[in-house]
């Protein structure tokens, strides 16, 4: 055998990244009213828009806060993150076709290109997951690899980080006996706080229990039920008393949280580990789920015995979902595939040309090239339209918006009962 012809699979699979980015950095320009690309020091697990934007008439740019964390595998002191960035107003008249080539930038120009932290947090071990309080953002959750999950006001911490590496959350939330990723705070029932687990429960605080003279505070029901981790949950945007949980048994579950004693619903959701799952927002029946064996599963609550639809397009594990603010029948995904994808499901069902059929099922709205590793998070931004913030595992943080032309035209409104 000539040892010379053997090929490196690992060289194979560089050259491959570096050869599909060179292709998304050259058509860019027309697919992308903005792209703002920024290497932090260590990667970030957890990537989260707050809700305010600041803006003033006589700046030609708004200022945006955005939140995460760091994982520095222990090599140094791990931090929650609060930075900021400005971007053009979107009412200036951004050339897409001006390219930044070394920055691969789109729509920046030199004073608001640049994401920038402004407060740093010491912190136990990495951030596996930041969510701020919906009801008061100064307010942020972190999910720590240890068990617990902290608590911080920021507005009681210095903008610089202890010396001493000291971590102060304001409180602990004990319970988990294991990580995990999941984490959500009700968007009806404020302070109440759900997370999911490898210890296979989800637990649920109401942090207005919270008594100055002790810190720690306990569950007020944990949720048994999962066979293995449960690796996310997602509270229904108008049952305040609703959540669903996904497994690595394979299973979706769906809870009322007035009997914890076992779940409302189960139904086995794919042939793999479900890793991620959100309720519509808008559409109450409506919940997608995302799983190992590469799929996106859309359910009606009505009637879990059967999947509405599978979504297929990725190429490996779906991570994470997360539906669009601006339009309803909208959500994006990302996946260890280096892809983040935005799909519209009124499209499902639509006929397609032999061509158009090659790019994707119809309902794939767009695809987000721009990582050249694993996505480790998404985030919608709430103030500025589909305009996003994905994280990877180099390091990478994108804030990027597809070209208007994309999603101007006038939304469908969805009948469920059309998808199955």
């Amino acid at each position: 055998m000539n040892a010379g012809n053997d090929i490196d699979p690992e060289e194979e699979q560089t050259k491959t990244i570096n050869e599909e980015y060179k292709t998304w950095k050259k058509h860019a320009p027309l697919l992308y009213d903005l792209v703002v690309s920024h290497t932090l020091e260590w990667p970030t697990l957890t990537t989260q828009w707050f809700p305010d934007a600041e803006t003033s008439p006589d700046k030609d740019y708004t200022t945006h806060r955005l939140l995460m964390g760091t994982n520095t595998s222990n090599l140094e002191q791990n931090m929650l993150h609060i930075a900021q960035i400005k971007l053009p107003k979107q009412s200036d008249d951004v050339d897409p076709a001006k390219y930044e080539d070394e920055k691969g930038e789109i729509g920046s120009h030199s004073a608001t290109n640049k994401v920038e932290i402004i407060q740093s947090i010491n912190h136990d071990g990495e951030v596996n997951r930041a969510r701020y309080n919906p009801y008061n953002p100064d307010l942020i959750a972190t999910r720590t690899v240890m068990g617990p999950i902290y608590i911080f006001d920021r507005t009681r911490h210095e903008l610089k980080p202890k010396a001493d590496g000291t971590c102060n959350p304001q409180i602990v939330l004990r319970g988990h006996e294991g990580e995990g990723y999941g984490m959500e705070w009700s968007p009806l029932k404020e302070n109440h706080i759900i997370s999911a687990s490898t210890d296979t429960t989800v637990r649920h605080w109401d942090i207005s229990n919270y008594q100055s003279t002790n810190n720690i505070l306990d569950p007020i029901n944990t949720y048994r039920g999962h066979t293995a981790a449960v690796e996310d949950i997602s509270w229904h945007a108008s049952h305040e008393n609703i959540f669903a949980s996904v497994s690595d048994d394979q299973h979706l579950f769906t809870w009322d949280t007035r009997d914890a004693t076992q779940p409302h619903q189960r139904v086995k959701a794919h042939d793999a580990d479900v890793n991620c799952v959100a309720f519509s927002p808008s559409q109450p029946f409506l919940c997608i789920t995302g799983s190992a064996d590469k799929t996106i599963g859309l359910w009606d609550l009505r009637n879990l015995k059967k999947r509405l639809h599978s979504i297929e397009g990725h190429s490996e594990d779906v991570m994470n979902l997360e539906w669009s603010p601006h339009a309803e029948t909208v959500f994006a995904s990302a996946s260890n595939d280096k892809r983040v994808c935005l799909w519209d499901i009124s499209r499902i069902g639509e006929e397609q040309t032999p061509e158009d059929a090659e790019d994707g099922p119809p309902e794939l709205m767009f695809m987000h090239g721009g990582h050249t590793n694993a996505i480790t998070d998404i985030s919608w931004s709430k103030t500025l339209p589909f305009t996003m913030m994905s994280a990877s595992e180099d390091n990478v943080v994108q804030l990027w918006s597809p070209s208007s032309h994309l999603y101007a035209a006038e939304e469908a409104p969805i009948d469920v009962d059309e998808l199955e």
